[in-house]
């Protein structure tokens, strides 16, 4: 890693707003001054924290901790929002943020991002549930996806260590819209399937920037990924797609995904297993193997030759 990224001051970033019928949505920006000339990034985060801590995060002495500057360094518009429910988007009571509204709240912010930019089609990477927010999105709307990455997904959920243990706490959730959250919660995202493939000053920064934005988060997608999988069927996703799997990672149980990865359609997809990953791709020690993977895939050149 060159030492100059260390001392690369970060790019600026812009704060946007739009509204999905009545819900104000944050969206971030960061752009390559000169302009983005390899595509336009959308980040789509998780269940249990909002865009900027996971997609912008900060860390002193870690160079590109944050994803979308070292997609800007790359020569890429990079562009997060905060769904419904999280951080400085709309709280408003009876806000159930099921992966539906988020795939509804992207189509809301990349109609934003289209008329403010004129990009014609996004990279798009989802994380956890955000993986499964993106590829909803991507049903709907395939002509504004140039390449998908999902990145700790879920597709029946067979498999998911992670998912049976949350379904023991289901009753709790259905009884209320929102969990509480604090340190120790971000603590737990990392120690639950394999402790120490983060550096405790990343989390400590990541939890920092995650509890200073809500200090509880909407049930709403663990409830449908405890009772409602699966969401999505692979034959309706014609884009190029890259499936993500960190080799510790609780949630996302492999077979469950090569069966959803041997049913996309188009022929031009990978399947990348990370390793000394577990949950969280971006802040574990091994998050430039991460950032390399996903460039790789964002600017594959298309196929010449196709076949008959």
């Amino acid at each position: 890693m060159s030492t100059n990224a260390a001392l690369k001051p970060a790019p600026r970033g812009e704060e946007h707003w739009t509204r999905n019928d009545d819900a104000e949505l944050f969206l971030w920006r960061k752009a390559p001054e000169s302009g983005a000339k390899a595509g336009t990034v959308l980040f789509v985060h998780g269940s249990s924290m909002a865009s900027q801590p996971t997609f912008d995060l900060q860390v002193p002495g870690r160079p590109y901790s944050s994803a979308m500057d070292y997609f800007v360094d790359k020569g890429f518009e990079t562009w997060t929002v905060d769904l419904r429910g999280y951080g400085r988007s709309d709280k408003r009571a009876g806000t159930e943020a099921t992966i539906a509204q988020g795939a509804e709240d992207l189509a809301a912010a990349t109609d934003y991002i289209i008329r403010e930019t004129g990009a014609p089609a996004f990279h798009v990477y989802g994380i956890s549930s955000g993986a499964l927010r993106a590829a909803t999105f991507t049903q709907q709307h395939p002509e504004r996806v140039k390449r998908l990455a999902l990145d700790a997904f879920v597709w029946t959920g067979e498999g998911s260590h992670t998912l049976d243990n949350r379904r023991k706490k289901l009753p709790d959730f259905k009884r209320g819209e929102r969990r509480p959250i604090d340190k120790a919660f971000v603590y737990s995202i990392f120690n639950r399937d394999h402790p120490g493939t983060a550096e405790d000053k990343v989390i400590d920064a990541f939890a920092d920037a995650i509890t200073a934005l809500d200090d509880s988060m909407p049930n709403g997608t663990y409830i449908d990924m405890c009772t409602n999988l699966p969401l999505i069927d692979p034959a309706k996703i014609p884009v190029p797609t890259l499936v993500m799997r960190g080799e510790y990672d609780g949630i996302a149980g492999f077979d469950d995904l090569i069966a959803f990865f041997a049913r996309l359609p188009n022929s031009d997809k990978q399947f990348a297993v990370m390793p000394g990953i577990s949950h969280a791709s971006f802040q574990q020690k091994n998050y430039m193997l991460v950032y390399h993977i996903l460039h790789g895939f964002f600017t594959q050149p298309e196929p010449i030759y196709r076949g008959d």
